[in-house]
């Protein structure tokens, strides 16, 4: 579609929504301060920078060989950079401690330190782009199946002292860019078969989280992340969501919500409602879980769609944190990237565009059939229309017309590696 056409179906858009109480301006003023926290690690398959990197291991797996896959700092670098050329919008990039910039020197997780992310906080001012962080405890010799819940001292102290080293250099890079850097911390910890020491290793991880989180930072801030199970720990996972839940209660920390770490029969939509009134603030991990935590590409699909209706419907937009986190090695990687930033926003926008307080009055007024109708009719309204305007005004392809630079991308850069 040409400019004309595309201003032209907007008009018409934005007259359909105001017809229902929708102004579509001031849903784009929103959309438009809506972050993604961009996760680096779809660039190469979570492999990272290391000299001493081994296999990905911790209960995750990346699937697939397409050609092209980041192998350097540089090269991820602007597979990034060209991905964010094609999202309308202002985004952050989401760092693993294993993605720093060590420059061909052996570093041991328990000796990182903010010099080596001195580069990536200059890229980030550099490129507008604000930066989040993880601590890292897979694919290291002393992961095992236990790390800050082993029982052995000195493989617990070791991963004690790379989380508060992390808490370091988010904050640090809080302070440089003048906005707090958001770090997640997932450990993996867990036993593959029957286990009988299960209060052992969760009182053993709530002392390693209150020693990590003794010394307040304020230019960043902390939040915890549970799963059901990993690959491999099968049996029994020592962070669990009901471990997180009531930690990040008690201690007022921030909770993730991973949209892959549920039961296929939990609709993580419902986590929102149930955590808000407990905890500060949400962060969220957008992914697509194929019959397990397999970090499909986010789409469109009713998990997702259901998860931000329920951050709109609550008013929790000022109190959650937007990150994706899938990694699929089968596909054009910036393609990944492109599509599933934009299946997010888009469901932003469709959540954004519901007319939720005629709804909402309705059911309260015992009106259960307007209220299954007006969903229903919602799903039909030119929503489209008012995304190819956002892609319009922020001056990237709309519609499938970023296929063409991909491919463009794939032939002149990628499929050289």
């Amino acid at each position: 579609m040409n400019e004309n056409q595309i201003n032209k179906a907007y008009e018409l858009a934005k007259e359909r929504y105001a017809a229902i109480g929708v102004d579509t301006e001031k849903v784009l003023a929103t959309l438009q301060d809506f972050h993604l926290s961009m996760h680096c690690w779809q660039a190469d398959d979570v492999k990272g920078f290391e000299v001493q990197a081994g296999a990905l291991s911790g209960g995750i797996q990346s699937t697939g060989d397409f050609p092209g896959a980041a192998r350097n700092i540089d090269e991820l670098r602007a597979d990034i950079l060209k991905a964010k050329s094609l999202i309308p919008g202002t985004h952050r990039l989401n760092l693993h401690e294993i993605y720093g910039d060590f420059q061909g020197k052996v570093v041991d997780r328990d000796e990182v330190t903010v010099d080596y992310f001195k580069s990536w906080i200059d890229w980030g001012k550099e490129n507008n782009t604000k930066l989040d962080f993880n601590s890292t405890s897979f694919s290291h010799p002393k992961s095992g199946n236990l790390s800050l819940s082993n029982p052995d001292k000195g493989i617990r102290d070791f991963w004690i002292e790379h989380t508060k080293r992390c808490r370091d250099i988010a904050d640090e890079m809080g302070k440089a860019q003048e906005d707090p850097c958001i770090m997640n911390l997932w450990v993996h910890d867990g036993c593959k078969d029957v286990s009988v020491n299960h209060m052992l290793y969760r009182h053993l991880l709530k002392e390693s989280l209150d020693e990590i989180f003794s010394e307040k930072k304020e230019n960043m801030k902390d939040c915890l992340e549970g799963k059901v199970f990993g690959i491999g720990l099968e049996s029994f996972t020592v962070g669990s969501h009901d471990f997180y839940t009531a930690y990040c209660s008690k201690n007022n920390i921030i909770q993730t919500i991973d949209t892959g770490h549920y039961h296929p029969t939990e609709i993580p939509a419902d986590k929102v409602s149930a955590l808000l009134d407990f905890v500060p603030e949400l962060m969220l991990h957008v992914s697509r879980p194929v019959r397990w935590d397999s970090d499909h590409v986010t789409i469109m699909d009713d998990n997702t769609q259901e998860l931000f209706f329920e951050i709109v419907r609550a008013g929790a937009l000022n109190r959650v944190h937007y990150g994706l986190d899938y990694f699929d090695g089968s596909i054009n990687r910036v393609g990944a990237y492109v599509i599933g930033s934009r299946a997010a926003q888009k469901c932003m926008l469709r959540a954004l565009l519901e007319p939720k307080e005629t709804i909402a009055k309705y059911e309260l007024e015992g009106c259960g059939y307007k209220v299954l109708a007006l969903i229903e009719e919602a799903k039909a309204l030119p929503w489209a229309a008012v995304y190819d305007e956002f892609c319009l005004r922020n001056g990237v392809p709309v519609g499938e017309a970023f296929l063409a630079e991909i491919d463009q991308y794939e032939k002149e850069v990628t499929s050289k590696r």
